[in-house]
């Protein structure tokens, strides 16, 4: 029993002089670090997922699960979503591609992280309340509504993908500059931007339907 303990204190001694060795960072596109990424909106933080991965990829392992959505990475989210448009439709490649030259010419014209760009334009682009419509006898009445904050988030995505998507179609600007001015100016909050204009639609009718 002793031999035992002088053994285990041996190796206990052994592995507190081996040095540690830090797990290198994983980065996304393999250049930017989303640990130094912060969200502002309380009610988003819980959705946007900054897990890294060099390659936002994972092959649709969530798509079964209840709100897998939510354990995705941001990123991999907006390629998907960016696929879900007609001329994008099952181009994963292509989508990655654009993401990335975005991410390289946000990163070059603001000096700052492109995810963190992004989730700042996510923040400005997801409405807080919306319209529903309830039925009464044979009358319909427009009701305002809060969002959930997945909805919120989805809602933001689907308006940035579609925005860009449809500010590259027959135009001599390729579509990861359209991407990148797109999420540069929601990031702003400026209404030049079609998610941050179509997230003031939706709340402006919902205030008129109060």
């Amino acid at each position: 029993m002793a031999d035992e303990v002088a053994v285990q204190n041996q190796e206990a001694a052994v592995a507190a002089e081996r040095p540690k060795v830090d797990a290198p960072k994983v980065l996304v596109f393999g250049k930017y670090d989303t640990s130094e990424v912060v969200i502002e909106d309380a009610g988003l933080a819980k959705y946007i997922d900054l897990n890294s991965t060099s390659v936002p990829h994972s092959g649709g392992k969530h798509a079964n699960m209840w709100f897998g959505k939510s354990k995705l990475s941001i990123v991999e989210r907006l390629i998907n979503n960016i696929m879900r448009t007609e001329k994008y439709t099952g181009k994963k490649l292509k989508a990655y591609r654009a993401v990335s030259d975005a991410f390289d010419i946000i990163a070059a014209k603001t000096k700052k992280n492109p995810v963190q760009v992004l989730v700042e334009a996510l923040q400005n682009a997801a409405p807080r309340e919306e319209v529903t419509r309830l039925q009464f006898g044979g009358i319909s009445v427009p009701k305002a509504v809060d969002i959930s904050p997945q909805r919120r988030l989805d809602i933001a995505l689907r308006n940035l993908s579609a925005g860009v998507v449809a500010a590259s179609a027959k135009n001599k600007k390729a579509i990861q500059d359209c991407l990148a001015d797109e999420i540069m100016l929601a990031a702003k909050g400026d209404m030049t931007s079609f998610s941050v204009a179509k997230k003031e639609e939706t709340e402006r009718v919902a205030q008129s339907a109060r």
